[in-house]
């Protein structure tokens, strides 16, 4: 059983009330939701109103993808039994709260998958075939021939296994890398990943500091938990070739950035392609700016065309679950930070 699987009852339920927390968009297609006539009603509200429209909801749509606006407005969650994420991740949502309630969380596992995949594949490629270099100097109208880096044979170790992590691990493999992975636990045997390293520094068993020094990208896919938060420090950074890239596609804090700064500027590795940061919008301020061997992107690894319509068909599969008295999909293990499972 779930932890906070309480949405099954075979009592009748009235019919229940709805909240959709958006930021400057409201989701697509939203009118059919609007007009479903098994909800009492939906109301919609944004960050700074959201307080005053939860007293008396059922069930909460977190449109407004990185909000923190649930915690300051939970103490008016007085019917809530049901949070759905627009988002893979949910560190956003796992205050003690929420987590100690029985109130059950669910995410947008399975839709960033693919894109995330092929947005670290082509990360990898850019710093192989050094495609910003050419792209710089196409800018200044250089003329400058180099030699590029194969990937084939290169080492990747990633960092997460569930299905981003894994979706990644096998479009690097099908590019002809050898992969790696790491989890929450060694293990052996996985059907898709084989050997698991521990995602830890000084376990006593198969771990990141047996890992890290054998790969040549370093690509972080894991959830933002207590166990992750600076997992990527100045002591793994240690731990990794000065040819060797680290790519995050996870949470920005999930990496120590003034540890990375560093390890950049004195050469201890030779790049980064970061697409989640501390803080977002990144500063103008940041050094990442600026690094050579960096590229930045502004949180975009899994956002191809037609992805908010996918998240808006997820939540509505799982609504109808809801309203059916259904078990939904992708229930988040609140002590853990995820859904649990391959």
């Amino acid at each position: 059983m779930h932890q906070g699987v309480a949405l099954v009852s075979a009592a009748p339920r009235p019919a229940p009330h709805l909240v959709i927390l958006h930021g400057d968009t409201l989701p697509p297609g939203h009118e059919r939701i609007d007009a479903d006539p098994r909800l009492a009603s939906v109301r919609y509200a944004t960050a700074d109103r959201l307080a005053e429209v939860l007293p008396g909801a059922h069930a909460l749509f977190v449109w407004d993808l990185f909000s923190t606006a649930v915690v300051a407005a939970w103490p008016k969650a007085d019917a809530l039994r049901w949070v759905h994420a627009a988002t893979a991740g949910v560190d956003n949502l796992m205050f003690p709260a929420l987590v100690d309630s029985d109130v059950v969380v669910t995410n947008s596992r399975g839709v960033f998958d693919r894109p995330m995949a092929e947005y670290v594949l082509g990360l990898v490629l850019s710093f192989a075939k050094d495609l910003h270099g050419t792209r710089d100097l196409q800018r200044d109208r250089v003329w400058r021939h180099r030699e590029t880096e194969p990937i084939a044979g290169r080492r990747a170790l990633v960092i997460g296994t569930g299905p981003i992590g894994r979706a990644i691990a096998a479009q690097l493999a099908a590019a002809g890398m050898t992969v790696e992975a790491a989890g929450r636990t060694a293990r052996t045997g996985d059907p898709d990943l084989g050997d698991i390293v521990a995602a830890t520094l000084g376990s006593g068993g198969p771990d990141l500091g047996d890992a890290l020094p054998r790969a040549d990208y370093v690509v972080v896919a894991a959830p933002l938990t207590d166990a992750t938060r600076g997992l990527i420090g100045a002591r793994a950074l240690s731990l990794m070739k000065p040819a060797a890239r680290l790519i995050n596609v996870a949470r920005g804090p999930i990496v120590d950035e003034g540890a990375l700064v560093r390890a950049l500027r004195d050469g201890a590795i030779a790049g980064a392609a970061l697409d989640v940061f501390d803080t977002e919008p990144l500063p103008e301020a940041s050094p990442l700016w600026d690094l050579p061997g960096v590229i930045v992107s502004p949180h975009m690894s899994g956002d191809i065309a037609g992805w908010r319509t996918e998240l808006v068909r997820l939540f509505t599969d799982n609504l109808d679950r809801f309203l059916r008295g259904e078990e939904p999909r992708n229930i988040v293990d609140k002590r853990r930070g995820y859904v649990s499972g391959p």
